[in-house]
């Protein structure tokens, strides 16, 4: 009752998506990365272009020309161009470094809002606490729905996050499977189209793509004033690299045969790499964040509620 137009003009929905980014920021690892949020355009435009201008540049001067403009079949093909220990040991101490720091992070946010529990109460709540991460149960406003952009309320949101995320999961699982391969099998990629790798890559790129578009068109249809801009962006950043991601591995799988496939798997190696590089500073952290935040609230929900509670 005292949102805008009420003098008081609280808008609940816009604070507390400032409060995120304000929290992304502070317990950002090194402390320094916090500075990434607040431009967080730029930031990722500076880094996934230069990691991505720097692996061009560098293909074009180092690989000869016979090699890097020829078709090339059968399996070891990618590692002509691309060396395979350049390309998994960029790509691994990276993601490594990533990993890191956004596992210090999350610590850190977790030792602030750790609630006092015992080891037995913080087991119990585990099993609610994926659920509800797992089927994205607040997406659904208690039913409804949420509220995108009027006063209907729609599951659209949670729907293609659910499709975005089932697309990260069969991609990664593509990744998986392809380095069984490599190392159990001793076969070296690119595999057959009716192969495991390539039918989970195909499946999760394309899935991913379905799901990405929808959250896109999602926050373009949005109502600006209840979201801060800061995280408006945030949001839309990490979408559009998550699309390049999945749209340049599919144009990989495309043009694997043909005299392009050096130049592109080049430019989705370094588009990778890049977005390795930003998790830090990205929207990704707020999974694991909202995650934490999550079990905290199952834990509270666990508690007995003593005599005279309301």
């Amino acid at each position: 009752q005292y949102a805008p137009p009420h003098h008081f003009a609280i808008n609940l929905p816009n604070t507390l998506a400032e409060l995120r980014q304000r929290s992304y920021a502070d317990y950002a690892w090194p402390r320094w990365l916090g500075r990434g949020f607040g431009a967080n355009a730029r930031v990722v435009a500076a880094i996934v272009g230069g990691i991505t201008a720097s692996m061009l540049i560098a293909t074009l001067l180092l690989v000869p020309a016979n090699v890097l403009f020829a078709a090339h079949h059968g399996p070891g093909a990618f590692y002509r161009v691309v060396p395979w220990p350049i390309m998994a040991g960029a790509a691994a101490a990276t993601l490594l470094s990533a990993m890191l720091a956004i596992g210090i992070s999350a610590a850190s946010y977790w030792r602030a809002i750790t609630p006092r529990a015992g080891t037995k109460a913080i087991l119990r709540a585990l099993y609610p606490a994926v659920l509800d991460i797992v089927t994205l149960r607040n997406l659904g406003g208690g039913g409804p729905g949420c509220n995108d952009a009027d006063e209907k309320f729609s599951q659209q949101r949670r729907w293609f996050h659910h499709v975005m995320v089932a697309g990260f999961a069969f991609s990664l699982a593509a990744t998986l499977i392809a380095a069984f391969y490599h190392h159990v099998y001793a076969v070296a990629a690119p595999y057959s189209l009716t192969s495991l790798p390539v039918l989970a890559g195909g499946i999760g790129g394309v899935t991913m793509l379905i799901g990405i578009g929808g959250l896109l068109l999602l926050e373009r249809r949005a109502d600006r004033a209840l979201s801060a801009a800061a995280e408006i962006r945030l949001n839309i950043v990490f979408l559009v690299l998550l699309a390049l991601v999945a749209g340049s591995g599919l144009a990989v799988l495309a043009l694997r045969e043909t005299a392009a496939m050096g130049l592109v798997l080049t430019l989705h190696l370094g588009i990778v790499i890049g977005f390795f590089a930003i998790l830090p500073v990205s929207k990704a952290v707020h999974g694991l964040y909202r995650s934490l935040a999550l079990l905290r609230a199952a834990i509270e929900r666990a508690r007995p509620r003593r005599s005279g509670d309301e």
